[in-house]
């Protein structure tokens, strides 16, 4: 397989996947292909990353939750909502977006733990963001009650564009330091 070949080929499976792609996936998919190791398929998908990212490319690549997937600059989103006849977005409640973020910063947590650090009831919350799959279980936490640990989800990395939990800001970088004025 030509080197192309080899960019048409991971191209075509990128368009056509219906999530993010891994390079071991990618490896599977050109198991004839011995010559092509992962460092070739890494290679491959640094080089469709740089040809696509162009201000006259409709698709980007993006590396989140831990494969690739192809995406679309946010400047065409008014044109593909109108085109696919996608009235509003479902966006996320204030309290929906306080829970995400102390369980993203605090992972494994529990729900009282987040009402202690919000200083309001989040069960409700947390049954939406587990019904869109923002949050997951992650098991009890071993003290009195038992109660159930919580954690971000694939869902919530694909959701934020995200390769790994650990790509968010500091909350601390964040808040701007109210002692020092502003120019």
């Amino acid at each position: 397989m030509t080197h192309d070949e080899l960019l048409a080929t991971v191209e075509a499976i990128l368009l056509t996947a219906s999530g993010p792609v891994t390079v071991a996936a990618l490896a599977e998919a050109l198991v004839d292909e011995r010559d092509i190791g992962a460092d070739g398929i890494r290679e491959a998908l640094q080089s469709i990353a740089a040809a696509w990212d162009r201000p006259d490319s409709g698709l980007r690549l993006e590396k989140v939750a831990d494969g690739w997937r192809c995406v679309t600059p946010p400047g065409l989103d008014p044109y593909l909502r109108a085109f696919h006849g996608i009235a509003a977005r479902q966006r996320l409640s204030q309290a929906a977006l306080e829970v995400l973020a102390i369980v993203a910063h605090r992972q494994p947590v529990t729900l009282p733990e987040v009402n202690f650090l919000r200083g309001a009831n989040s069960a409700s919350t947390v049954r939406t963001l587990l019904e869109r799959r923002l949050l997951r279980m992650a098991g009890r936490k071993k003290v009195v009650g038992k109660p159930f640990l919580y954690r971000t989800s694939r869902e919530f990395l694909l959701h934020f564009g995200l390769e790994r939990p650990e790509d968010l800001p500091d909350p601390e970088d964040l808040v701007k330091d109210e002692s020092v004025p502003s120019e």
